[in-house]
């Protein structure tokens, strides 16, 4: 049960011509990661400021990039050979920052303790994952609600002004992605 994450050997392959020109203008894995998060952030400020309607091609397109640069910024530095520990620990703080970030643009829709709910949700299938890398398994992804599908889901609120059930579908289905990764994982590691 990958869901949307199935698509992303697709997807990397149609940015192999962005990362070709990346890898020649000897970018830095790191920028990658800080755009994905200002990229979370600028969809957080459209999705709060916007309405609803006119936010969700601006939430659309920060989130498309938002996932671009979280495929970028790994795929580069693998292939410049510039992979790093302080870099695997900078993609990954910045990609739960990007989560949370994105999720705050509700705050201005929603109230506080769903967001929080929501938020706290989201983090759990990449805990799991980080936790089963650290204990030898290989890095799970994928699930039901995973971080592609959370990035749809907020551009569906984005568009229909559904705030309340997005929320609550990103909470409830975040939970069952870390289970479901927890079940795969505690079977890897038996």
């Amino acid at each position: 049960m990958n869901g949307l994450y199935a698509l992303k050997p697709w997807y990397a392959d149609r940015l192999s011509g962005v990362r070709a020109t990346l890898v020649r203008r000897e970018v830095s894995p790191d920028a990658l990661t800080a755009a994905g998060v200002a990229s979370a952030a600028g969809a957080a400020a459209a999705l709060a400021w916007l309405p609803t309607g006119l936010a969700a091609l601006s939430v659309a397109v920060l989130l498309a990039a938002r996932l671009a640069f979280a495929n970028l910024d790994g795929a580069l530095a693998r292939e410049t050979g510039r992979t790093t520990r302080r870099g695997a620990v900078l993609n990954e703080l910045g990609d739960r920052a990007a989560d949370l970030l994105v999720l705050a643009g509700f705050l201005a829709l929603a109230p506080l303790w769903l967001v929080a709910a929501a938020g706290l949700a989201a983090t759990l299938p990449s805990w799991v994952s980080l936790a089963g890398a650290a204990a030898g398994a290989p890095r799970l992804n994928g699930g039901p609600v995973g971080k592609t599908e959370r990035c749809l889901l907020v551009v569906v609120a984005a568009a229909s002004g559904w705030v309340v059930p997005v929320l609550a579908l990103i909470a409830v289905g975040s939970l069952l992605t870390a289970a479901v990764r927890l079940v795969r994982l505690w079977r890897e590691l038996a």
